[in-house]
């Protein structure tokens, strides 16, 4: 078995040849075979640029082709993949590439009407400095082929001679978290481990060569990359991109490339099921849906069974220091699905601290994080056990539950309220697409739960219909105090409802 992301794609190009690997809707489709050699050039071309075994190569950009082969070639240069969010203003990105060490960058010339490379430049400016480190910016698309023209003669084969280097324990990328309780920091994992989460993803979704896979999870994040690019390729499953996602943009992709597995945050799903076009395309082809980073509703999973075309929903749960730790398998019933996160995957052992965190041991974690030896050793006990912040319940059959963020939990007149439970409950109202519950402060009950809604598209509600239909499935102390209708909920690059930004709002 392949240890290597470098070796894994030689094999690819090998064994699934002329099969499509990649068929961006805005770029080229290539095949297996061309993907790989395309790969190599980009490697060479790097190696050319002056690019080291070890350097940190940055990539700002939206899922599109050019993206997995500035991954792929970065790789095969036996460079470090430094994944940037395309949500990140200049200063953002600034302090994530200076932090790595980046040596080149591939940045989004033109995407969504924002000029990064002039943000970047911007923040640096105001900053004083930090991109003193960066040798090498290529602009995709406007310098992709001049980049490669600059290939110097006998690189490709130098690139091939650094491929065959690269070494299972190497780091493979650095993945900052998303921040949602402070500065990012930089998780660092290497090809085996990447790869080992790529495969237990695969084997759990039953990809393979047949699959047409439609990724809108962003490649900068860890679902994306990994659970996308990375299980497509141990896989031979056909990667389709979606840069930006829109449901009707989804539903023609899903029409037109035959697609059969589709990943996403259950706000996705929801987005289609109520769109009103959704009658006009077929969906027929899809198969298997995967969605976490979020509670998900019985009600959904069963919406996405009857309504949708979906043999198989299954929920996940992982973090950026482990991406794939639980999993549902087939078969599992929708209660299941919806209510767990399913059990151990990946080699990960799971089990739950006496506060209620889930901690999490494994082969696939991540080494730990970029210059923060501090930070390593509060995440990763003394017996390898992950403090994840997460809390939640196992059942006998070693199902997880997530029960929200430790500092979720709230405590109202002495007694614990979990989010989820009540978010649980809300979703079974007609007319509730999504909801989230935060404990706020109440002079004689200590705290209060607080639910932010947004109402299905036709569908209107009042805050006295809200509590009434909590109060009938709910004990008193779980019952929000206050509802606040919203247009939207605010999230993170993954789909995560930030509560945080709720709490400092309430």
């Amino acid at each position: 078995m392949e240890l290597t992301i470098p070796a894994v794609v030689a094999r690819a190009a090998r064994e699934f040849g002329d099969a499509t690997a990649l068929a961006d809707p805005g770029g080229p489709r290539l095949s297996y075979r061309s993907a790989g050699e395309q790969a190599e050039g980009v490697a060479a071309s790097l190696i050319s640029a002056g690019l080291d075994p070890g350097d940190r190569v940055a990539v700002w950009g939206p899922n599109d082709w050019q993206w997995v082969l500035a991954a792929l070639g970065t790789f095969g240069a036996g460079g470090v993949l430094v994944p940037v969010s395309t949500r990140f203003t200049g200063p953002e990105a600034l302090d994530v590439i200076s932090r790595s060490g980046a040596r080149a960058l591939f940045v989004a010339g033109d995407f969504l009407g924002v000029d990064r490379l002039g943000a970047l430049r911007d923040a640096a400016a105001a900053e004083g400095g930090g991109l003193d480190r960066l040798g090498l910016v290529v602009r995709m698309p406007e310098d992709w082929a001049a980049f490669l023209r600059a290939s110097v003669p006998g690189s490709l084969v130098q690139a091939r001679r650094r491929a065959a280097e690269v070494r299972p324990g190497d780091v493979s990328d650095i993945m900052f978290t998303s921040g949602t309780t402070g500065r990012s920091k930089g998780a660092m994992t290497s090809h085996e481990r990447s790869l080992g989460v790529a495969r237990a993803w695969a084997d759990c979704a039953g990809l393979g060569p047949a699959d047409r896979y439609l990724v809108v999870n962003p490649f900068f994040h860890t679902f994306g990359f990994k659970a996308g690019i990375l299980a497509c390729l141990v896989s031979g499953a056909a990667l389709v991109p979606q840069a930006v996602f829109d449901a009707a943009g989804a539903m023609r992709l899903v029409q037109a490339e035959r697609i059969t597995v589709f990943p996403g945050a259950p706000t996705i799903y929801v987005s289609i099921l109520d769109h009103p076009e959704r009658g006009a395309f077929d969906l027929s082809s899809l198969r298997l849906a995967v969605t976490g980073a979020a509670d998900v509703p019985v009600a959904l999973v069963e919406r996405m069974r009857r309504e949708l075309s979906f043999e198989t929903v299954l929920t996940a749960y992982g973090l950026t220091e482990a991406v794939v730790a639980t999993m549902c398998r087939p078969g599992d019933a929708a209660e299941t699905v919806a209510r767990t996160s399913g059990r151990a995957a990946a080699g990960f052992e799971v089990t739950i601290a006496g506060d209620g965190e889930i901690l999490l041991r494994g082969p696939n974690m991540m080494l730990g994080y970029l210059d923060d030896p501090d930070a390593t050793k509060a995440a990763i006990d003394g017996d390898g056990w992950l403090h994840t912040g997460d809390a939640g319940l196992l059942d006998a059959a070693g199902y997880l539950t997530i029960t929200g963020r430790i500092k979720d939990m709230y405590i109202c007149g002495g007694f614990n309220v979990y989010p989820a439970e009540v978010e649980q409950v809300l979703a079974r109202l007609e007319g509730v697409a999504e909801s989230a519950v935060v404990g706020v402060p109440d002079p004689r009950l200590g705290e209060v739960g607080k639910a932010y809604l947004v109402t299905r598209p036709g569908h209107a509600l009042a805050e006295a219909d809200v509590l009434a239909f909590c109060r009938e499935r709910l004990a008193n102390y779980k019952v929000p105090r206050v509802v606040e209708f919203r247009d939207s909920l605010p999230r993170n690059p993954s789909g995560k409802v930030l509560k945080r930004v709720l709490r400092e709002e309430s």
